[in-house]
């Protein structure tokens, strides 16, 4: 199937999910599902009756979507219906369709004058677009004595020639009656109690229920305010029920009322909309799709309230998911101002929820050794190696004493601490201010990423020898890195961080979750310990003679070495630049290109000025420097570029994240794999090649029926952000496996094997 035929029915497919049948038709401009799939039933015999589907060109029906059940009347019924035509469906696998007609036959024994019957259905449409499940009641006449088919028609059945009935819904009783507008089904209600306080007021209509577990809510009304349904316990009492739908499940058929806490960080009054997400049913009828309502209500003035360490982040998703639904219905989302005292609801499409799993709390102490492992595990992650390896080179070559080591490994520790605090301070003040960020985040900003890429590649230039930081008489010659200064080591710890931010290594998300949450103080601790843990090996080799004794003894190999490190750099920018252009397209590529030749000129002409030239050469240094700017500049004021993800770098086929999507595929019973990435995260990167590009992970993914979703977190993106905030992520990799039938998901850890996935998805599927 073409790739955009998959996009354009995954798209419809999740749409369904998401919108009552109403608003599917008059967003996609579908006929009546009526219209359609034109049902009629017949009495063929006293013990057969036959089902009939008219199908409309253009569209199918599904054969296993496809049921009928009959009443009393007609015992022992059991449906017959003819083979399909094989398919490979996107949602469902491998399945059979009807076109043009169907008709089926139900078998039975007759017990009386006609028979009630409940036939179940779903379509689609070619054009990629499916109408939700659908349920219909019937009534048809069985072959008796006239005198009774004369009583039946005086009762009101409205029968047909030749025996056939229209299709319309049974009066049997108030379950039967045709179902109600979303909205006249379920009322939703809140006011303020109070300043900490919510009052969430659910009324089912006679005959309806809401389900108790689908129920979530989430406070859109500014920084420092959030609001989460209080525990199943403090929830009232719902009635125990055995759905056809979801299983043995807890529903409310009354009206009840929610006390739904507000956490503070702020004190002052605030406007705002909670976001109110549940499903419910008709008993014995259809279940509508999961929905949102937007509920308008004013919050007079409360009292703070610390959230705990190991809270969870309520509210997170809040503006992602009303603006998701907005997105998705195509309609103003915002919600009509209510004062305080009044109710106001609104409806609208919105995923089912599902409560994140709880992250292992640990304390400082536990998080500080964490941090420390963490930190030294990074010495070997690709992006840190390079340095690493060319100031112990530099140490070795230098032949100098014990105490001029040890005075090399405390300014080179001493950057490295001074940039993981300030970018602790930084990320914790932007957390306190109310942006979410984690770890790696100034790496979604275009602008870092050309300017580290510029500073490695400018490295690079300078081990290849184009150019030196210092010259002086006596050909005393060395660059920045390898200088024998205090500065040149301060220098390069500083480089060492900022090339460790696109990693994550094994033990940091637990000491990282700690910082994001606890206290400042414990937090920044956390970061300098991660600091403490990178500097470590250049500490050992500066303090411990042992280690020191390990390093090579100098040569002239040294300056070869050293010329061939410069390649490692190259490749960090190369990828770096490509990072740029997932951001911002080819034309970043491009600008940066520009920049990079232009600090080259800079560079080269900047050492032959200090060289004794003339100073044409340092005004064409200057002038060429300058010349950096305009393209960096170009380069900020880029657009996102317009892509669709279709399928991973592996070519595995994947579903772009999206709550809606998500909501959509668990509601039809699928496993879902959600892989939250960015292009500049290398151990996103590692496993994505070790892991998801080999044929052993598509082959788990089709034996657990599973679908592969993906979030590119490469630039800014809040519905992502907002998710990993629910989850308590510190940043990417964020890898959560959501098992069939509903349950919690399972969060894997950072590095992944194989054989960890595979037994994930294994589990998800229930084998």
């Amino acid at each position: 199937m073409p790739l955009s035929t998959f996009r354009r029915r995954l798209a419809g497919f999740l749409l369904v999910l998401a919108l009552p049948a109403s608003a599917v038709a008059q967003q996609v401009d579908l006929p009546p599902v009526d219209e359609v799939f034109v049902l009629s039933a017949q009495a063929t015999a006293p013990d057969r009756i036959e089902v009939r589907w008219r199908i409309a060109e253009g569209y199918y029906l599904y054969r296993h979507r496809t049921s009928v059940k009959a009443d009393a009347a007609f015992a022992g019924a059991s449906l017959s219906l003819p083979k399909g035509k094989a398919y490979r469906d996107e949602f469902f696998g491998d399945v059979e369709t009807y076109r043009q007609q169907l008709v089926g036959t139900l078998d039975g024994t007759p017990a009386g004058a006609s028979a009630t019957l409940t036939v179940k259905y779903q379509g689609c449409a070619d054009a990629g677009i499916c109408y939700p499940p659908q349920t219909r009641a019937l009534k048809v006449a069985l072959p008796v004595a006239a005198d009774a088919q004369d009583a039946a028609a005086g009762a009101g059945f409205g029968t047909r020639k030749g025996g056939l009935f229209a299709v319309g819904n049974a009066d049997a009783g108030a379950t039967d009656a045709a179902p109600l507008p979303v909205a006249q089904a379920f009322t939703t209600e809140v006011i303020a109690d109070g300043g900490n306080t919510l009052l969430l007021r659910l009324t089912p209509a006679r005959g309806y229920y809401i389900y108790r577990d689908k129920l979530s809510v989430a406070l859109d009304a500014g920084t420092g305010l959030s609001a989460g349904l209080p525990p199943v316990s403090r929830l009232p009492k719902a009635t125990p029920y055995r759905d056809e739908h979801f299983g043995n499940v807890a529903v409310y058929f009354e009206q009840v009322e929610i006390a739904v806490p507000v956490t503070r960080t702020v004190a002052t009054a605030a406007k705002g909309t909670l976001l109110l997400g549940l499903q419910g049913c008709q008993d014995g009828g259809i279940c509508y799709p999961p929905m949102i309502r937007r509920l308008a209500v004013s919050l007079p003035a409360g009292t703070v309230t610390p959230v705990a360490p190991d809270a969870p982040a309520l509210g997170a998703d809040t503006a992602p998911v009303a603006s998701a639904a907005a997105a998705a219905t195509g309609t103003d989302a915002t919600a009509s101002p209510a004062a305080t005292g009044t109710f106001a609801a609104t409806a609208g499409p919105d995923p089912v929820r599902t409560p994140p799993p709880q992250r292992q709390a640990h304390g400082l102490l536990a998080s500080l050794l964490l941090a420390l492992f963490g930190g030294l595990i990074l010495n070997l992650m690709p992006c840190v190696l390079p340095v690493l390896s060319l100031k112990a080179l530099s140490l070795a070559q230098s032949g100098e004493s014990r105490e001029r080591a040890r005075r090399h490994a405390l300014a080179y520790t001493a950057g490295v601490l001074a940039s993981f605090a300030a970018l602790g301070a930084l990320a914790l003040a932007l957390r306190k201010a109310g942006l979410v960020l984690g770890w790696g985040f100034q790496l979604q900003q275009p602008l870092v990423v050309a300017l580290l890429a510029l500073v490695v590649f400018g490295f690079g230039l300078s081990l290849s020898g184009l150019w030196y930081a210092n010259v002086a008489v006596g050909q005393r010659a060395g660059a920045l890195m390898q200088r024998g200064g205090a500065s040149g080591d301060f220098f390069t710890g500083v480089l060492a961080v900022v090339l460790a931010t696109p990693c994550t290594a094994p033990f940091m998300g637990a000491a990282l979750a700690y910082a994001f949450t606890g206290p400042t103080a414990g937090g920044m601790l956390v970061f300098l310990m991660l600091g403490l843990g990178l500097a470590l090996p250049f500490l050992l080799i500066g303090f411990v003679p042992a280690f020191a004794r390990l390093l090579p003894k100098p040569g002239a190999w040294m300056d070869t070495l050293k010329q061939l490190l410069a390649f490692p750099m190259y490749a960090t920018a190369a990828w770096l630049v490509w990072v740029l252009a997932k951001q911002r397209g080819a034309d970043a590529a491009g600008l940066w290109l520009v920049a990079a030749i232009a600090l080259a000129l800079a560079a080269w002409a900047w050492t032959r000025a200090r060289s004794g030239g003339g100073r044409g050469w340092l005004a064409l240094a200057l002038v060429a420097a300058a010349g950096v700017c305009w393209p960096l500049f170009e380069l900020q004021r880029l657009p996102k570029p317009e892509t669709t993800l279709a399928a991973t770098s592996s070519g595995i086929a994947s579903v772009a994240f999206s709550e809606q999507a998500l909501a959509g595929l668990r509601a039809q019973d699928r496993v879902v794999f959600v892989n939250m990435t960015a292009d500049w995260c290398v151990s996103c990167k590692a496993n994505e090649k070790a892991v998801f590009a080999r044929a052993g992970f598509s082959k788990a993914l089709d034996a657990a029926n599973a679908v592969y979703m993906v979030g590119d977190y490469t630039d800014v993106d809040p519905a992502i952000t907002a998710y990993l905030q629910r989850y308590k992520a510190v940043g990417v990799p964020l890898y959560v496996v959501y098992p069939r039938g509903g349950g919690e998901g399972r969060i894997l850890p950072v590095i992944l094997t194989p054989g960890l996935v595979d037994a994930a998805l294994a589990q998800a599927a229930g084998r």
